[in-house]
């Protein structure tokens, strides 16, 4: 199976950079399962129900969240109809949505994916490796689903990584996102996991951290509140994970990162 995961789009130019280029990509790189996580897609907070359907139709079969899941209100109020637009499982029970789905990928193929946030500098939710546990007990690898995808919305490398080692073995890819940054440590783990530690951004990286400088600037240089940051809107930087599995056992074969267009040094999946 070929998966793409796609790191946090924000705004207008990275969601354009997206649905521009996802359906040649879906033929070219010969995909089943494309995740990308949307949480900052809509204005750079949250996700609107209206974006969230663009994505899908341009291609993106599972969109994931995290701590900006409810800056809309409206996908608040619409994320029980809408199963594949998923946010952190890990959040308490009774929260609207769900936080892992089931994709029907083909070829009698299923993936599971799952969305969650970490605690380390973030709002704290229930525990993610027990909650991620208990997902896993009802979906094995290789037997129920041919391929299971983590996406773990989390500020801090070291529980990124410890996540990946955590579950190494019981999924195919563990990816990070939320700080926008893609890093260079893609690896396939001794248990046959592909782990990124943060799948970076689509969006503009003439920017802080997709946000326009100016009024990120402010904030961090006079320390007090100002302009609220608004999405960069230069060309996008569409940053990601690509990952081959196994049929078989669902682990993973091959890893490279997708980086294309914008101001970062490009890279294209040879597979």
């Amino acid at each position: 199976m070929r998966i793409l995961f796609l790191g946090d789009i924000v705004g207008r130019t990275g969601r354009e950079a997206v649905t521009r280029q996802l359906p040649a990509w879906r033929e070219q790189l010969k995909l089943d399962l494309v995740v990308a996580n949307g949480e900052n897609a809509s204005h750079g907070y949250g996700l609107s129900p209206e974006i969230g359907r663009s994505l899908l139709s341009a291609g993106v079969d599972v969109v994931t969240l995290g701590n900006h899941a409810w800056d809309r209100r409206d996908m608040l109020r619409e994320i029980n109809q809408m199963p594949n637009i998923i946010r952190p499982v890990n959040y308490p029970a009774g929260t609207p949505g769900q936080g892992h789905y089931v994709v029907d990928v083909g070829r009698g193929k299923r993936a599971l994916v799952i969305n969650v946030m970490g605690r380390i500098f973030m709002d704290p939710l229930d525990d993610p490796f027990r909650t991620v546990s208990e997902v896993l007990s009802r979906h094995k690898l290789g037997v129920t689903v041919h391929a299971v995808v983590i996406d773990i919305h989390a500020e801090a490398t070291s529980e990124k990584i410890g996540f990946g080692h955590y579950f190494d073995g019981r999924a195919s890819v563990v990816v990070g996102t939320h700080t926008h940054v893609p890093t260079a440590d893609h690896r396939i783990l001794p248990g046959g996991t592909a782990l990124q530690t943060d799948a970076g951004m689509c969006g503009d990286y003439n920017s802080v951290i997709g946000m326009g400088k100016e009024a990120s600037l402010h904030r961090l240089v006079r320390k007090i509140p100002g302009e609220r940051p608004q999405p960069a809107e230069g060309e996008a930087t569409v940053c990601g994970l690509m990952v081959e599995t196994d049929d078989a056992t669902g682990l993973a074969r091959k890893v490279a990162p997708l980086r294309v267009g914008g101001g970062l040094a490009p890279n294209w999946p040879d597979f």
